[in-house]
């Protein structure tokens, strides 16, 4: 190796002038230094998606370096050289994190470690420090992903790894590359058996496959509890699943797929948030009436770094959460207390037909009815000229009491009696009439609009997405004096056919409205289903105006068919990703108990017979090849060299000798390359058959029969 201890080819005997043309142009030292590079850079590059763009660029660089220096058979740099740099770059991983402790700032100094520790190998004691630092390094890939395709491309930079550190251990010739990568696989497959029953059987923790320090999830993506222009638009173009759910039984419709998030209630002219818990506030009592047979279903909810938990509406009060503590609140939210950190699972149920609060006392509804002052006068106005047309006789009342501030609100109430509810509904008909009489349209990117925002959506952008016509609905209702409020979750989801889980993901953000009247309580209005019906019947995509396709429109749409080979092959790949989580990285104390006990189970009933047998069946296979006599290495190529000329019409005869072998094969059409490689294949089988030869130059010997076999093809 340039730089590095290691064996020289020893001389293959009997290879003559051809042996000397089919040496490799690479020196074995050379060979082995650049198949660690490569190994290196397998190990390195998941990391240069999340690191500063300066650590992969000098780490590509180096290693560069490192590879030209092998290849020109030159000295490593002195360390008066490697040591500036190094110091330079410390100072770099410092400026970028401010701290040299953490996860990616550790990452960073072991990736800079890595490559500068290529750069100063002198000795074969080196080699194996670099081998294993490159193993812990790859170890670390698993800090950021735990997904399936880092698993597989883990597996794969582990076998050339293997290869590498294998190639430094042979005394004698090495094998060609193909078999080395062979043996380490083979060592692989040989460790899985034990690592799968380490994994299943081992007592779990709880926790995460990979536990994370705490700034493990700053770029995680969720739902807020506040709602201001362009929030959920932003949100909506991630493509992050969110959750997956299994249903017990059949999947409702989508028009019904609501996923209860986050209630809205406070506005102060531009952003919405949740209505505060005043100190002495009596609870008000929440009163449920479902009907029909709740829909049951399995969730399982991604790491959000959130406390809010997507529960269909309208959910079962009773609900567990394994490790978590749970809280509710009048408004039908469930939240943990502490945020969600990692995937959980948790089983639920909810009633699609259901009255929520009714009978309660119009004026424990004030808070829903809030405005700010001094806000959005046209929209105001507007709220007054619809109640005016609206249907009925409603009588003026104060709309609040007087400590909200409502100023500038319109006064006007629905009657009390049996009407009111009938009048709540002609106003709200009157509002979605407005969306989809005055062409508004539905955009992830709506214009900016002022200190007015509702006035500026209404009057002059009439372009929004659905925080934009949910917020202005609660504000309108609320100024022709019902109570209303914003609703944010999720809404659809798309079925997966393979394995029969919908992926709801964060382009399914979605906000809608609910009002209120004291006969039908609580009632789910979503305006954005009066501009885009099809975001609510079907997807966010076929929702949206077409982008420019730049000529892949063709290939977007056979992604979009559900029938189309692509489709087909992203729903196989997202099913066997759900499974990767669910088996693997879910695999907590409670699944590998259930697991357990239904494993020792089958054991006990009648399948135990047949798990016997087939254990007795492989035990056997084992005992009978390892009481068969090995196969020489020298007569196994002999007889791949015979099957190989026998498929070129020149098989070898019972009786016939390498030599006598040799003589006939000369008449075979071939050029004059190959008959001189077969006639020195069978001249220097010959002499290691029937002659004698130390170790080391049979291995050698071996070696160049392979090399040659390769050539008689």
């Amino acid at each position: 190796m340039a730089g590095a201890g290691g064996a020289s080819s020893a001389t293959r005997p009997g290879s003559g002038g051809l042996a000397a043309r089919l040496a490799l142009r690479l020196t074995r030292d050379k060979s082995d230094t650049l198949l660690l590079l490569v190994a290196a850079l397998m190990v390195l590059a998941p990391h240069f998606a999340h690191l500063p763009p300066w650590i992969g660029a000098l780490s590509c660089v180096t290693l560069l370096w490192r590879a030209t220096l092998t290849w020109l058979g030159k000295r490593m740099p002195p360390v008066w050289l490697l040591l500036p740099i190094a110091l330079a770059a410390m100072a770099g991983v410092y400026l970028s994190f401010r701290t040299l402790l953490g996860r990616d700032a550790g990452v960073a100094m072991l990736t800079l470690l890595l490559t500068f520790k290529l750069l100063e190998m002198h000795a074969r004691r080196d080699l194996f420090v670099a081998v294993f630092l490159s193993f812990f390094v790859l170890l670390t890939q698993f800090l950021y992903s735990q997904s399936m395709a880092s698993a597989l491309w883990a597996a794969l930079t582990l076998v050339v790894l293997l290869t590498a550190q294998l190639s430094f251990q042979y005394t004698g010739a090495v094998p060609p590359l193909t078999r080395r990568l062979r043996s380490a696989a083979t060592l692989c497959a040989l460790a899985a058996p034990l690592a799968l029953q380490l994994f299943v059987g081992f007592p779990r923790i709880q926790g995460p496959l990979w536990g994370l320090p705490g700034d493990a999830l700053g770029g995680k993506t969720g739902l807020s509890d506040t709602m201001a222009p362009g929030t959920l638009s932003s949100l909506a173009q991630s493509d992050e699943i969110a959750f997956r759910v299994r249903f017990s039984g059949a999947v409702p419709a989508k028009p019904q797929l609501y996923w209860r998030s986050i209630v809205l209630g406070d506005y102060d002219g531009r952003t919405w948030t949740r209505v505060p818990r005043r100190r002495g506030l009596q609870r008000l009592e929440v009163a449920i009436q479902a009907r029909g047979v709740p829909v049951r279903y399995e969730t399982t909810l991604e790491a959000s770094n959130t406390r809010w938990l997507p529960l269909l509406e309208l959910a079962s009060p009773a609900l567990h959460l394994p490790g978590h503590r749970l809280r509710d609140t009048d408004e039908m939210e469930v939240f943990t207390v502490d945020p969600v950190s990692q995937r959980v699972r948790y089983d639920a149920a909810a009633y699609l037909d259901y009255r929520l609060q009714t009978g309660e006392r119009p004026e424990r509804m004030a808070r829903w009815l809030e405005l700010p002052a001094g806000y959005n006068p046209r929209t105001l106005a507007l709220a007054r000229q619809l109640a005016a047309a609206a249907p009925g006789d409603p009588q003026r009342t104060a709309a609040a009491t007087p400590d909200t501030a409502t100023a500038g609100a319109a006064d006007l109430r629905p009657a009390p009696g049996p009407d009111a509810a009938r009048r709540a509904r002609q106003l709200s008909d009157l509002v979605l009439a407005r969306f989809r009489a005055d062409h508004y349209s539905y955009t992830l990117e709506p214009p900016l609009t002022g200190r007015d925002a509702v006035d500026d959506f209404l009057f002059s952008t009439r372009a929004g997405f659905c925080e934009h016509y949910a917020g202005a609905y609660v504000v309108l209702m609320r100024a022709m004096g019902v109570p209303a409020r914003v609703v944010t979750g999720y809404q659809g989801g798309e079925r997966n056919p393979v394995d029969g889980y919908l992926v709801v993901r964060q382009s399914d953000a979605h906000a809608w409205a609910e009002f209120w009247t004291a006969q039908d309580g609580w009632q789910r209005v979503d305006p954005t289903a009066a501009i885009a019906p099809d975001r609510i019947q079907r997807n966010l995509a076929r929702a949206l105006p077409r982008p420019a396709t730049f000529g892949l429109g063709p290939l977007i749409e056979l992604q979009n068919d559900p029938q189309s080979w692509l489709a087909q092959l992203r729903y196989g790949y997202n099913a066997l990703n759900n499974s990767w989580n669910q088996w693997v990285l879910d695999y907590n104390p409670d699944r590998q108990r259930s697991f357990l006990e239904e494993l020792g189970s089958s054991f006990a009933n009648g399948r135990s017979a047949l798990a016997a047998l087939g254990v007795a069946g492989l035990l056997y296979a084992l005992r009978r090849r390892r009481a068969q006599p090995p196969v020489d290495a020298l007569a196994r190529l002999y007889q791949r060299f015979c099957r190989q000329q026998a498929r070129h019409g020149y098989a070898r005869r019972p009786a016939e000798g390498p030599h006598s072998y040799a003589a006939r094969l000369r008449d075979m059409p071939a050029s004059a390359e190959k008959h001189a490689a077969m006639d020195q294949f069978l001249h220097l089988y010959g002499m290691l058959k029937y002659g004698a030869g130390g170790t080391e130059s049979r291995t050698a010997s071996l070696a160049t029969l392979s090399t040659l076999l390769r050539l008689c093809r």
